[in-house]
């Protein structure tokens, strides 16, 4: 089955359900817009096989354009929002990439591809133009996973990809109805929105509420009207939603009542204490719009604290992890299961792990295998013989130990890269290659640091003699701007010693992170 057909067999089994929400298309209605979406991009010449660049906030003409490539047989390139024009220019030359279907607001004077107005109004529906038959191992999605710079990781996932990990959503059934409610404020660019605000409307046959705005009053507003009953976020999300819930009752003067009922409602449910309980739940809970039943959380890594406050709400909350390269979760944690502390789950479905190498605390590389993960980068033979071993698992770069449930928990990465308190990835390499280009540094190496309590990518750098902390500013400030603002490097520090190297010449960034720790590196900007 590819993504069309199961878009039809959606349309089959629920024509009537509404799809998107705020704009109230059924399932049924929803195969009309492709259809003329669809005609349109045909006379803009997109044809079977051609990759055609997707570059929007969640606006409805976004799943519709997504449905109408796939219905002419094209590739769809999911394209980050928050990029710069340099990378766009670079992403689509890379994936011959020469119609992209945006907002105007994204429109500039671009190398090499011409832009199409996603919200252009469509032409009259061609009637015998019929759905191209896409075999399942077509590519459905090209996403890059590394930069846009050097030699990038690519990511070709299949139309049977992706229906996997439809099918392998399954594993949640016990809270996802058919006719309910998702709100779908994650970017569907990024593979987290795309699976749980997608993939899993569509498997399960509901809606989705979609949102191009993370204002917290567009958000509050949302939860009042349309009382959604499945809300997946990122964990700095719901460690903001946490804070100003406790900071607002604390304006209360009620937080130690409301805390010693959230903490012993089970004993006051005993003596007979039930409607106390439920009435400052239930006030709390009305935040969210009184019907959310399911929290999801994913991207990095949720604090105990913040998933024991939403569990003590009444509110089920599960952990996933996943990546690109496995069209998202492909762990998950079920909340009704006694877990060994705060894991992010079991695998899901077909999925297989297994973990390698372990040390003595049972921690270890972990590879996995399954329907949903990629057969391979797109044109980069070294970093599939380095991903990939002969029987088809792949190295995720991930350190994990299992527990006694068999549930996975997280230890850290092999690989450096930066995982931001949002959920967005930075990659250090991406960076060190433009900031080693500044004349006068040596060597960079870029990290995850934290300042101020924030997770932030910071840099150190080997500099020659007669640098001075404010033309290496300057200097940065400049190339910070060569890629999107979520990656910039703003705090870092400089030497004139150079930077300790393995044997093959690669930065030990460990070591230069503990020596930044321990105080060697005094000439700072923060």
């Amino acid at each position: 089955m590819n993504m069309y057909e199961l878009l039809e067999k959606n349309i089959k089994r629920n024509p009537k359900t509404v799809f998107l929400v705020r704009e109230n298309v059924t399932f049924e209605g929803l195969k009309d817009l492709v259809r003329a979406r669809a005609t349109t991009l045909k006379k803009q010449g997109v044809k079977a096989g051609d990759v055609v660049g997707l570059l929007s906030h969640n606006i409805p003409e976004f799943p519709v354009t997504l449905f109408a490539i796939w219905y002419l047989g094209g590739r769809v390139l999911l394209l980050d929002t928050n990029l710069t024009s340099v990378e766009y220019d670079n992403m689509t030359h890379l994936t011959d990439c020469k119609l992209v279907c945006a907002e105007k607001s994204f429109f500039y004077d671009a190398k090499g591809f011409k832009f199409f107005d996603i919200q252009s109004k469509d032409a009259d529906i061609d009637e015998k133009l019929k759905p191209y038959p896409l075999k399942d191992d077509d590519i459905a999605t090209l996403s890059f996973t590394s930069g846009s710079t050097g030699i990038p990781k690519i990511v070709p996932l299949t139309h049977f990809n992706l229906v996997s990990c439809s099918d392998n959503l399954e594993y949640l059934n016990q809270w996802l109805k058919p006719g309910e409610m998702f709100y779908a404020f994650l970017p569907l660019y990024h593979v987290f929105g795309f699976a749980v605000g997608f993939l899993a409307p569509l498997h399960f046959g509901m809606g989705i509420l979609l949102q191009s705005t993370i204002n917290p009053n567009a958000i509050m507003a949302d939860f009042a009207q349309y009382k959604p009953q499945v809300i997946p976020a990122v964990p700095k999300l719901w460690e903001i939603f946490r804070k100003k819930i406790i900071e607002g009752i604390k304006q209360k003067k009620k937080w130690g009542l409301v805390s010693f009922i959230m903490n012993h409602q089970k004993t006051l449910r005993f003596i007979g204490l039930g409607k106390l309980v439920d009435k400052v739940l239930n006030q709390i809970r009305s935040i969210f719009g009184g019907r959310a039943r399911l929290l999801v959380a994913g991207g990095a890594a949720t604090k105990p604290e913040v998933e024991k406050f939403y569990t003590q709400l009444g509110m089920a909350f599960v952990q996933g992890y996943g990546m690109t390269e496995t069209v998202g979760p492909i762990c998950c944690s079920k909340p009704l299961k006694k877990r060994v502390a705060y894991a992010f789950g079991a695998p899901m479905g077909d999925t297989e792990c297994q973990i390698r190498n372990k040390d003595e605390s049972g921690i270890g590389m972990l590879w996995v295998r399954g329907n949903q993960v990629l057969c391979g980068y797109l044109n980069n033979e070294d970093a599939n013989k380095d991903c990939f071993d002969k029987d088809g698992f792949f190295c995720t770069g991930d350190l994990v130990s299992m527990d006694k449930n068999g549930e996975l928990h997280f230890a850290g990465r092999k690989k450096q890269v930066i995982v931001l308190d949002s959920g967005k990835n930075v990659y250090p390499d991406e960076l060190e290659a433009l900031f080693i280009e500044i004349p006068g540094v040596k060597n960079v190496a870029v990290f995850e640091h934290e300042i101020n309590g924030k997770t932030v990518a910071y840099g150190v750098f080997s500099v020659e003699e007669g640098m001075t902390m404010e033309k290496l500013a300057s200097a940065v400030a400049a190339t910070n701007k060569k890629v999107a603002s979520y990656k910039w490097v703003t705090h870092f520090a400089m030497t004139t010693d150079d930077l300790p190297v393995t044997s093959t010449q690669k930065i030990k960034h460990h070591v230069v992170r503990q020596w930044l720790i321990d105080g060697k590196y005094t000439n700072r900007h923060e």
